[in-house]
This record gives C-alpha cells, structure tokens and sequence, in this order.
C-alpha cells in the first residue's frame, strides 16, 4: 500500500511538471510570436507610411523678368516678362515694342512727358549773379533696347541710360561775358502797335542775358516758353499759311529772326530753322526764322569754341540782338565759315 501511494504521488508530481513545462513553452512561443507579429506590423506601418508619403509636386517656374529702373532714385520705372512680348519665339516683333516703348520714354506722349530734356540756358541776373537753368537730358533709346535684350535671357535690373550735359563754360568767367559785340543785328516795327510791340518785348527779355556754354544747343520755344495770354502774350498779326491772321502772340518771330541774324555771322551751327510762308518786311527775303511754341522751333550749336553772352535790347520801335563774350575769349573764337 505504502509503495502503491508513492507510485500514484510520483505519476501526479510527474504530470503537473510536464504541465507547467508546456505552459511555459507555451507561453515562450506565445511570447515570441507576439514579437515576430509587432515587427511584421511595424514592418507593414513603415511601408503603408512609405507608400502614403504625398510626393511633392515640382514648383512652377516663374517668368523671366527684367526690372527698369531709374539710375538716380532707384525707382521702378517698368518690370517686363520677355517671354510675354515674344522673346525667343518672335525676336524681332521683341525687339520692335522695346523701340516703341524706349521712343515713348524719351520723347514722352500726349499726357506723359518724357526723360529728354532740352537745356534751358543760364542767365546773367542784374546783379552779375548766374541764375541757373536746367542741363541737357538725353535717354540713349538705342542703349537701352540692347540693354534688355542683353538682360532678357536671366532676367535682372537694368538702368536707364540717361546722360546729363551742364553748359559748357565756367561760372567764374560769367561776369566778364560781356566784354566785346562779336555779333549783331538790328531790326525795326511799328511801336505803336501796342500788341505786337509787347509780344517783342517779351520775348526779347526771354533771351536777355542767355549764357552759352561751348557746344550749347539753344532753342527758342524752350528759351522763351509759351507765347500764350498766361504768360502776358497779346493779339497781333501773324502769318499761318501764307495769310496775316491775328493770333496770341504775333511778333516774336522777328525776336527769333533778329537773333538768327545776329548770331549767323559766327558760323553757328544750326539744328533746326524754318522761313515763314509769305515775306516778312523786318529781314531780307530767307533771313527769317519762324518760331511756334510746340511746333517750329529755332535751334542752334554755339560751335565758335567759347561761352558767349545774349544781349537783347529793345528801343522805340527797335530791337536789337547782340552776341558778346570776353576779350580773352575773343582772340580764341572759331572763325565763321
């Protein structure tokens, strides 16, 4: 019985080790699979993440541009898309608007100025002080075109090509101007007509102690500026197309065709001059120059090599241009071809 006891307790030892062996092995690869599965899911995370990542979509390219800009302020003045006006696909239709577009900056339209500038002359005050005038402006069109063709490629900033020329002489020789008449004319009209008699005047103080420097273009319209009731311009007869109208302003054109006279025997050169239609009684047949503020404009280049002095004086029924400059300058002035 005794042996009997220790057999059974040895058989129930026996199977509750084997039990708890197997639940261990159990619950070891219980353990192990639960790994293996959180790896494969990570695994499976990782490529569904990679699969679902957003693919970037490739940014747009922007337009080539090529800003203008004014050189003294830096402002912008004009950004330009080449492509948008046919560059590299229509060159020369490109290059045609930038022409069109640089003519129109320059010279300006019917309601915007333009960069160019005529110079407005100094002038000799009463006191023998300078008063000043305004330079010559020009906006170099073509420089300009080529400049932006030249940027149109990668774009960028382009200034404008403006070039500034002050009078050409010094203001240290100013008072001495006066010295000696190298030039003068005389001309003469009916001072008791009160309209004319007053545009003559006007004008003739306009172009009163004008300095100019060597190689200084002068004109008359933008020496004088309007001739117009503003500005204190009467009626008086005038020639428009071969006839004697009366018109705001009439007269000042024998203020232009007495300068002309004046400074013709210095060899000057001219840049524009025009003759009235009908024969004028003030000057010899082809020795008028008439003037028209906004159209027909007197212009000329002192070439003599040295600044000279305007001097225009009005008498009782008179009015006389003359061309001075100093003694020293005298002796070194171009001689008149």
């Amino acid at each position: 019985m005794g042996r009997k006891m220790r057999v059974i307790w040895l058989l129930i030892v026996a199977v509750f080790i084997g039990l708890a062996g197997c639940s261990e092995s159990t619950a070891k690869k219980a353990e192990t699979e639960n790994k293996v599965n959180e790896q494969e899911g990570e695994q499976e995370t990782e490529n569904a993440d990679e699969g679902n990542e957003p693919v970037k979509e490739e940014e747009e390219a922007q337009p080539i541009v090529v800003n203008v800009i004014e050189p003294t302020t830096q402002e912008l003045v004009r950004s330009l898309t080449p492509e948008k006006m046919g560059y590299g696909n229509d060159n020369a239709r490109y290059r045609a608007e930038l022409e069109k577009w640089a003519r129109q900056l320059a010279r300006g339209t019917d309601t915007k100025p333009g960069y160019d500038q005529r110079m407005i002359p100094d002038k000799l005050g009463p006191d023998g002080q300078v008063i000043k005038g305004n330079p010559l402006i020009v906006l170099e069109e073509a420089e300009l075109v080529e400049k932006i063709l030249e940027a149109s490629e990668l774009g960028g900033n382009v200034e404008l090509p403006l070039y500034v020329t002050a009078s050409g002489y010094q203001l240290n020789d100013a008072a001495q101007l006066g010295e000696v008449v190298v030039g003068k004319y005389t001309t003469y009209f009916n001072a008791s007509v009160a309209g004319r008699t007053k545009n003559i005047e006007l004008s003739a103080e306009a172009i009163n102690n004008v300095i100019l420097g060597t190689g200084d273009v002068f004109s008359f319209n933008t020496t004088v500026g309007p001739s117009d009731e503003a500005h204190g311009y009467q009626p008086a007869e005038e020639i428009v197309n071969k006839k004697l109208v009366m018109g705001i302003g009439g007269g000042i054109c024998q203020t232009s065709s007495t300068l002309y006279n004046a400074v013709d025997v210095l060899g000057v050169g001219y840049v524009e001059k025009h003759h009235h239609s009908l024969s004028v009684g003030y000057v010899p047949e082809g020795r008028d120059a008439t003037v028209s503020y906004g159209g027909k404009d007197f212009r000329f280049e002192n070439t003599t090599g040295v600044p000279l002095l305007l001097k225009a004086i009005v008498g009782k029924g008179s009015l006389t241009v003359e061309v001075r400059t100093s003694k020293e300058y005298q002796a070194q002035m171009k001689k008149g071809i």
